[in-house]
């Protein structure tokens, strides 16, 4: 081949008729019918009412009387019918289709043929002797089936007066509550929860074996260490036939123990483990259970507190946390501290249970359930999702295109709390409520008049509660009543009055506390005014913050000044709200006992002005409370003067 050849590309006719023509240019060609296709095409051109079958035999006949006389003759003489050939195959295919249907016919008829099949040639054998051969075969059969029965039952007899549970049997009901698999000849369990989500460290694979025979004059606890030492010590009445064997580090007992702290006195207290809720299981296997949830606690303490150890360090607090060997310290207020330990070990005493003061038990709850929940969200993805694909962003996100999402709300979007600021968060809250409480506790404790009362939300969230305060008098409770609502949060309170006032206070209680005071000044103030006009008293003026008296640094005053009907008789009140609530009422009467007449003041119009209050000794008024002392004085003050 030369070097100066050139490539020349050889492309088929286009025999195959255009079927369509695109916009685009694009020619779509019509595939080329296939045989059956062409049979049928060719076959519908043939006509089969012109000719019949008289004149195809003439034809036949006159054609094969010239073949005889030219048979010398050496040119072929072609049919003067084109589809001769095709019409002879045709018949001759009939011809045999129905041949064939009539042996079918005959052969399923078994009056004209039976098909049996043709015995060989040899020996008649006799019906008794396969009968005998056949029961032969069955009694050995059965004789060794009734053989292994009868081994099992003298087996499981034997276990029985034993008091040795069943191998096989318990292996299903470990398979039923803990995952298995066979590694070679062994059997292997895992404990972690890796099948969750869980991207802890740690293996927590266990190895399952058969338990070894032991002498009556042994005890049962001897055959398993581990077993002993799931039951705390204690005599075990049934022995297992499994051997359970767990990593030494996942042996003992563990828990994990948080404590809210204030100058080394312990707030509240939660304890968190796994322990006591696995079903429920039969004594006999009862050991291996007891290990395997000891072991799978161990495992869950210890992932949570790596998981809150690893937080701790990553975040970024205006005080750091501290986190020292097995133990994670945050704050959460001044002077108040979240300790965080986890408790592990080899022996455990349950005749002296650890103390726990004022145990909380809604702390407890969030820590337990938080990891799950990370797991939870590890393992279950929203939909959509790609099915084989890496997982992308959130649904939310997904769908900030479309719905026209500002970069606040993909902020918001990104923003997600750990478990470590969720405990925190809560740890917070359940300060601030325990807090509130003191404070409303000692109110209504100290404050006799009026009666404080509170009802705190049962339908709470973590880290928001709600409290109602109802402020009445008793005996008074139609004339006025003051309310407040308070919304306990992490770190600050919200209040809402009864006319709609807003305010956020922190969380130093004492805050609060001048909040309570200055609503009962109020309280007092409001139902003293309507109790003044169910009495015919003219309400003068009132007002909730006076300023007057020496400054005090906490509180304020609050006063009313009253006329009688008839206008000869006036009531100033003045409220302190001191540490204690101070009440001072003053009278004045009119007309003017000390008004003289001179030239520069003639008329005597003048006398009838209130003259100089003087102070009443209220405490030494009859009645039980602020409002029902004010009646009877407002009702000795109209007798009087009428």
């Amino acid at each position: 081949m030369s070097t100066n050849s050139v490539n020349i590309s050889v492309e088929t006719t286009c025999e195959n008729q255009i079927r369509e023509i695109g916009y685009d240019g694009t020619e779509l060609y019509q595939p080329p019918p296939t045989l059956s296709e062409s049979l049928a095409k060719c076959a519908a051109r043939i006509d089969f009412s012109k000719t019949s079958l008289d004149d195809l035999k003439k034809e036949e006949k006159s054609a094969a009387a010239a073949v005889e006389d030219e048979k010398d003759a050496t040119q072929f003489q072609e049919s003067l019918w084109p589809w001769d050939a095709v019409r002879n195959k045709l018949k001759d295919a009939l011809t045999e289709i129905c041949v064939l249907s009539d042996v079918i016919s005959i052969a399923k008829d078994k009056r004209y043929l039976v098909l049996d099949p043709l015995l060989e040639e040899g020996d008649d054998t006799k019906p008794i002797v396969q009968v005998y051969s056949r029961k032969k075969a069955i009694s050995q059969a059965a004789q060794v089936l009734l053989g292994g029965a009868e081994r099992l039952r003298n087996a499981h007899s034997e276990q029985r007066s034993r008091n040795v549970s069943d191998f096989h049997i318990e292996l299903l009901r470990l398979r039923q509550n803990w995952r298995l698999k066979k590694v070679s000849n062994a059997i292997i369990g895992d404990l972690s929860y890796r099948t969750a989500g869980s991207k802890f460290g740690m293996s927590g694979t266990f190895e399952v074996t058969k338990a070894e025979e032991t002498s009556d004059d042994d005890t049962p606890s001897s055959s398993n260490s581990s077993g002993a030492a799931a039951n705390n010590g204690m005599p075990i009445k049934a022995s297992s036939a499994l051997r359970v064997i767990v990593p030494a580090e996942l042996q003992g007992v563990a828990y994990i123990k948080v404590i809210t702290q204030k100058d080394q006195e312990d707030l509240c207290t939660a304890q968190v483990n796994l322990m006591g809720h696995g079903p429920n299981i039969p004594a006999q296997v009862g050991v291996w259970q007891k290990t395997l949830e000891f072991a799978q606690n161990v495992l869950f303490c210890k992932e949570l507190f790596a998981q809150l150890a690893r937080e701790a360090i990553q975040l970024q607090a205006p005080i750091p946390h501290v986190v020292i060997g097995n133990q994670i310290r945050a704050t959460l207020l001044p002077n108040i501290q979240l300790i965080i330990s986890l408790c592990h070990s080899t022996t455990f005493d349950s005749s002296q249970p650890a103390p726990i003061n004022d145990h909380d038990h809604v702390l407890e709850h969030s820590l337990h359930q938080l990891l799950r929940d990370v797991h939870y969200k590890n393992s279950h993805h929203p939909f959509p999702h790609p099915a084989s694909a890496p997982l992308g962003p959130s649904k939310k996100r997904m769908l900030a295109g479309p719905t026209a999402a500002d970069r606040e709300t993909l902020l918001e979007m990104t923003k997600t709390q750990t478990i470590l600021e969720q405990i925190i968060a809560q740890a917070q809250h359940i300060f601030m409520r325990k807090r509130t409480q003191y404070v409303l506790d000692t109110l209504a404790r100290d404050v006799k008049d009026p009666q404080i009362v509170s009802h705190w939300n049962a339908m709470n969230s973590p880290t928001m509660s709600c409290v109602k305060i109802n402020i009445v008098t008793h005996g008074y409770d139609a004339i006025g009543r003051t309310s407040l609502v308070i919304h306990v949060k992490e770190r600050s309170l919200k209040c809402i009055c009864r006319d709609g006032r807003v305010m956020k206070l922190s969380y130093e209680p004492q805050e609060l506390r001048d909040l309570i005071l200055c609503q009962i000044n109020s309280h007092q103030i409001s139902c003293l005014i309507s109790l003044a006009r169910c009495m015919a008293w003219t309400v003068l003026s009132n007002s909730n913050h006076l300023g007057i008296g020496k400054v005090e640094p906490l509180g304020n005053a609050s006063s009313c000044l009253l006329a009688s009907p008839n206008s000869d008789r006036m009531i100033a009140v003045q409220i302190r709200c001191d540490p204690q609530i101070d009440v001072k009422v003053y009278i004045a009467k009119s007309p003017r006992q000390d008004f003289f007449p001179s030239p520069l003041v003639p008329e005597k119009i003048w006398e009838n002005l209130g003259g100089n209050f003087k102070e009443v000794r209220f405490d030494k008024i009859e009645g039980k409370s602020f409002l029902n002392k004010m009646e009877f004085l407002m009702a000795s003050l109209t007798s009087s003067s009428a």
